[in-house]
């Protein structure tokens, strides 16, 4: 199977999921990326069932209106029952990297309204280690210099990501050669440092589920 066959059925599988579990009538999260656009894409033929969405981007936003999905501004919604979301690296505590996308801020936000966060991935997302996929720090722009001295100090090397702004207006520096024994800490650890807003680990807040797309099927962790 290629890549884009896996991340269909993960996406699938996350749409039966969310059919199963998320109640008749509830608001679910959306997430960003390639993956959550097949979610997207599969979850349409049951946008009847629910209210609506809570888009983490406004590229999420536009393509679930494409479908007809009514979206919702997350300060207007009480609960969550799904968050569907992918990852660029997951671990087995179901600890991720996410944010290559750079909606990094808004899936984090979105993640701790939900009840339940569903991650999707294909089979090479998942690692031992997280660090080999740069770990994406979004900052206030008159920051951008302090936050990459300060993040050189943890051993890693920042990368501005050239010629892209966050929906948030902000910048997005890419932090290569990290390997991340303990995420939790070094999640608190980088969002402790004056002008970030936040970073692409998801520990302190991890996925409940995994369903990981294997040529083998899809796997679901728990």
């Amino acid at each position: 199977m290629t890549q884009d066959e896996l991340k269909q059925a993960v996406a699938q599988a996350a749409a039966d999921y969310v059919a199963a579990n998320a109640p008749e009538g509830s608001i679910i999260g959306v997430g960003t990326g390639s993956t959550a656009n097949f979610f997207i894409d599969a979850l349409a033929p049951f946008k009847n069932k629910y209210r609506g969405a809570v888009a983490s981007s406004e590229a999420t936003r536009k393509r679930l209106e494409g479908h007809g999905i009514t979206v919702f501004d997350l300060n207007d919604v009480d609960t969550i029952p799904v968050y569907v979301d992918g990852a660029d690296e997951v671990d087995h505590g179901l600890n991720m990297i996410k944010g290559g996308g750079g909606a990094l801020t808004r899936e984090k936000i979105v993640a701790a309204v939900a009840q339940t966060f569903v991650c999707i991935a294909d089979g090479s997302k998942l690692v031992t280690t997280m660090g080999q996929f740069p770990l994406p720090v979004e900052v206030i722009p008159m920051a951008r210099a302090h936050v990459a001295r300060e993040l050189a100090k943890l051993g890693g090397t920042p990368v501005l990501r050239e010629g892209f702004v966050t929906d948030n207006g902000n910048l997005i520096l890419d932090v290569k050669g990290l390997r991340i024994a303990d995420p939790k800490g070094l999640e608190a650890q980088i969002n402790q440092i004056t002008g970030v807003v936040t970073n692409g680990l998801f520990a302190v807040r991890p996925a409940n589920v995994l369903l990981l797309g294997t040529t083998d099927g899809v796997r679901t962790i728990l």
